[in-house]
């Protein structure tokens, strides 16, 4: 690592103390901004930057997964069947990632974040829509999440088989354009499963972390990472983390839709557009 070419980017410290923020207290990827960041703003390569991206984010992630544990709002019933479909789907995603001309991979991430802004205003018609009556199954066992500070959470298991199924997608894009897994599990366990945002969030997280680590480690194999600029982004991330967790569940959900449906189609379209110029 060149210690001048590291100096010229010293900014990115105080801008990944403010992505990891944002991302945590919404139950959002980091790499959501980080990849496009290093992307458009750094100038690293496709590859390189979804890499930077996800190493940057397993730092972030960390902690507030570990902030989580503590709170003990972390559902790790529900933890292990998404893991067991989106560690194998990342490290997929991550080894195709390296292997397509870096035009492609930048067009994938920008359609990516275009279709998730649209998962996410649909779930929100959804959400404002009356619910319709259904019949009690009683079959469903209730789990209960007693946190730290003395609040409990219950509500019925969802069917688990269309969360291991959305995961493994998520798990595919995260590997592969580096953002969909946490995104994708956070509106399934919300609008779906009626998890409430607090643990959802949580858990979401958490999964995300896991399966970082194994979608980072193939990127870091395939590809030199750029250190440059992790080495700004790191501690960057590992400052927003402490702060992050602390808004996660206070933020009303009706906003946190609109703000990163906003996000999704935003950056998406500067990412194609981008792609389309150059």
């Amino acid at each position: 690592m060149d210690l001048s070419q590291a100096l010229e980017v010293w900014w990115v410290l105080p801008v990944s103390v403010c992505i990891a923020t944002i991302a945590l207290a919404l139950g959002i990827s980091g790499a959501l901004f980080f990849s496009p960041f290093f992307l458009l703003v750094v100038g690293l390569e496709p590859s390189q930057a979804i890499g930077a991206g996800l190493i940057t984010e397993l730092f972030g992630t960390g902690v507030g997964a570990f902030n989580y544990v503590r709170q003990r709002v972390v559902d790790f019933m529900t933890v292990r069947f998404l893991l067991a479909a989106s560690i194998p789907a990342a490290v997929a995603g991550a080894y195709v990632a390296n292997q397509i001309r870096p035009g492609v991979l930048q067009v994938i991430l920008g359609v990516t974040l275009f279709v998730l802004a649209v998962i996410v205003i649909y779930y929100g018609i959804l959400k404002g829509k009356p619910p319709t009556p259904a019949v009690p199954d009683e079959s469903r066992k209730m789990t209960i999440i007693k946190a730290r500070d003395g609040n409990t959470y219950s509500y019925k298991t969802c069917r688990r088989y269309i969360g291991v199924t959305l995961s493994g997608i998520g798990g595919l894009l995260t590997g592969l354009v580096s953002v969909g897994l946490p995104e994708i599990t956070t509106q399934q366990l919300t609008m779906r499963c009626n998890i409430p945002s607090r643990v959802a969030v949580a858990t979401a997280i958490f999964v995300l972390t896991v399966t970082v680590f194994f979608a980072a480690g193939v990127h870091a194999l395939e590809a030199e990472p750029a250190w440059y600029v992790v080495v700004w982004s790191i501690p960057g991330v590992i400052i927003g983390a402490q702060i992050g967790p602390r808004f996660a569940g206070r933020i009303p959900t009706r906003i946190t839709e609109r703000v990163i449906a906003t996000l999704f189609l935003i950056i998406g379209i500067l990412v194609i557009v981008m792609q389309i110029i150059d």
